[in-house]
């Protein structure tokens, strides 16, 4: 069996002396306590060495990869021909079994078997010092650092995390500035402002209109729209503005060059952003967009950063204060962050945007990781998952739709109106229920009275006729009557009316006519008694009140008798 060593000077092949030793395990350690037991283990067969740096740099970044160098493959055709090949890495021991086809062991006696050589190296290869072996791991180390660095500098994300940072800072100054255009020009064209209102196109109209008295002689076709062009040289032709000078008109001009080249500026910072951001984060760019997952990149710090926080956290990224408050005044925590302003939460409707958040998150929580950890440089995941979620979306509408047609399940709720309705079938066991207008009449329901019952009523008509007083309701009462059939039961007419024979009818209606005239006499009566009754007491009255008057107050003659008397 022989052993393959990779040494920062070179790679070197042993050949195992004892392998009855490898089935001891634990004593292999004891086997490598001093030099001359190790080389009773193994012994020195080959050694290549590395010519330069470079050579060496390229063999460890092969080896990390788990990929043989062309030089070592070389090195084993050369003196590894029938014998079996220990390796340390057991995927580097498959790339040369298939392509050199040579046998290759890894297993845990091997390793302890590279440790062992690993503490005797230089006492197991001649020529290698110490000091010469020290040197040369720290120049590979160094050069394979920045080998790495410089290998995927596309997965720098410091670049996107400055770009949208300035884009943030652009958007702000564009805006300060064009308001401040819009407020400097509307002393001379005011109306200009509500006739266009994009803020490039405003200045634009401005650099090139410059005085308003110049606008009916300009052709605003490359900038403006036909019906806003026509619209603008009618307002400039009677406009209220102020007139101003050449002077105020330059430096107008001036600030309108500078909106214009930011707004230049900003596109061209948007494109290098859009580019970046499919380079590093394709999966999170295809989720969320590029502006979106630039902001999380830049709020998480790097995109490992961000591949290390949960989906949860990468839900609520940038609503940090809401989070907080809410958790200290108990209040329901906020759904979202800056994922707020994807696409695909800007597509549900409000009460699913919380679900769709959380999803969103989840899925670009597993974007990111792959992004940043992954090997692939292609979109299929975020393209993929995007898939999902506007599935997703489409089902919580069409379940709302369903809902609202429906029952809570999702599927309307058949109740049965008639119980006679057969179950699981359309048809009916009785036939349908239909209104009877004969119903309402009572006349053929009704039966003739006995000949007692017929001389009963004509003794109370004469009765009241007669004015045997008035007829209270507990006589009515007892007066009232049920049917009595052929067979002696009791029967009632419906709604509570007494059965009355169809050709007594009339002779019915003419008592109570008779009965209500009977009542209306006597309240009339009562009413004069009562009238004559308080005029007697009245004029009682009256009288004793003239016999008092006459008692007490003497006449005029007694008065002058008196007076006479006195004299």
């Amino acid at each position: 069996m022989l052993l393959l060593f990779e040494t920062p000077a070179g790679f070197a092949l042993f050949k195992v002396l004892d392998e009855g030793k490898l089935s001891k395990v634990e004593d292999l350690g004891k086997d490598f306590s001093t030099s001359e037991s190790a080389r009773k283990v193994v012994k020195l067969k080959a050694f290549s060495k590395f010519e330069n740096t470079s050579e060496a740099l390229s063999a460890a970044t092969l080896l990390i990869d788990s990929k043989p160098s062309k030089g070592l493959r070389s090195f084993l055709r050369a003196h590894c021909k029938d014998d079996i090949l220990a390796v340390a890495d057991s995927k580097l021991g498959n790339a040369i079994k298939e392509k050199m086809h040579i046998e290759c062991v890894h297993n845990n006696a091997v390793t302890e078997l590279m440790r062992g050589v690993r503490s005797q190296l230089t006492e197991l290869i001649s020529g290698l010092a110490v000091q010469d072996l020290a040197p040369m791991s720290l120049g590979l180390s160094h050069s394979l650092s920045r080998y790495k660095l410089k290998f995927s500098p596309d997965k720098v994300d410091t670049m996107i995390i400055q770009a949208i940072s300035l884009l943030d800072d652009l958007d702000k100054e564009l805006n300060t500035y064009a308001m401040r255009v819009r407020e400097w020009y509307g002393w001379h064209f005011p109306e200009l402002a509500k006739i266009v209102q994009d803020n490039i196109l405003y200045a634009k109209a401005v650099k090139l209109m410059g005085n308003r008295t110049n606008a009916a002689l300009l052709d605003f076709s490359e900038i403006l729209a036909e019906e806003i062009e026509v619209e603008l040289k009618e307002a400039a032709m009677i406009s209220m503005g102020t007139e101003v000078s050449d002077l105020d008109l330059e430096n107008i001009k001036d600030l309108c060059n500078q909106v214009l080249s930011l707004s230049e500026y900003r596109a061209q910072l948007y494109d290098y952003l859009k580019s970046r951001m499919n380079t590093v984060a394709p999966n999170l760019t295809a989720l969320v967009g590029e502006l979106v997952g630039a902001r999380l990149i830049a709020h998480g710090g790097s995109l490992i950063n961000l591949a290390k926080q949960p989906g949860s956290t990468v839900q609520i990224l940038g609503a940090e204060k809401a989070l907080f408050r809410a958790l200290k005044t108990k209040h329901p925590t906020p759904k979202y962050g800056l994922i707020y302003h994807a696409s695909l939460i800007g597509q549900a409707a409000p009460k699913h945007k919380g679900k769709i958040s959380r999803s969103l998150a989840a899925k670009a929580a597993l974007a990111i990781r792959c992004d940043a950890l992954g090997e692939g440089q292609d979109n299929s995941m975020g393209l993929e998952n995007r898939a999902k979620l506007e599935v997703r979306l489409r089902n919580l509408e069409g379940k709302e739709l369903i809902r609202s047609a429906g029952s809570v399940k999702g599927k309307p709720k058949i109740e049965f109106y008639d119980k006679d309705r057969k179950k699981g079938s359309g048809g009916l066991i009785t036939p349908a229920k239909t209104y009877n207008p004969a119903a309402d009449s009572i006349l053929g329901l009704l039966e003739p009275l006995s000949k007692k019952e017929v001389e009963a009523v004509a003794s109370a008509t004469e009765q009241a006729g007669n004015g045997g007083g008035h007829v209270t309701d507990g006589e009515q009462n007892k007066k009232k009557r049920k049917k009595k059939t052929a067979d002696g039961e009791e029967t009632v007419a419906p709604n509570g009316v007494e059965g009355v024979e169809p050709e007594n009818e009339g002779a019915g209606k003419k008592e109570k006519k008779k009965k209500r005239k009977h009542l209306s006499d006597d309240s009339e009566l009562q009413n004069q008694n009562e009238q004559d009754s308080a005029g007697d007491k009245k004029k009682k009255k009256k009288r004793k009140h003239e016999n008092l008057e006459e008692v007490q107050t003497p006449s005029k003659k007694e008065k002058k008798k008196k007076k006479k008397g006195d004299d």
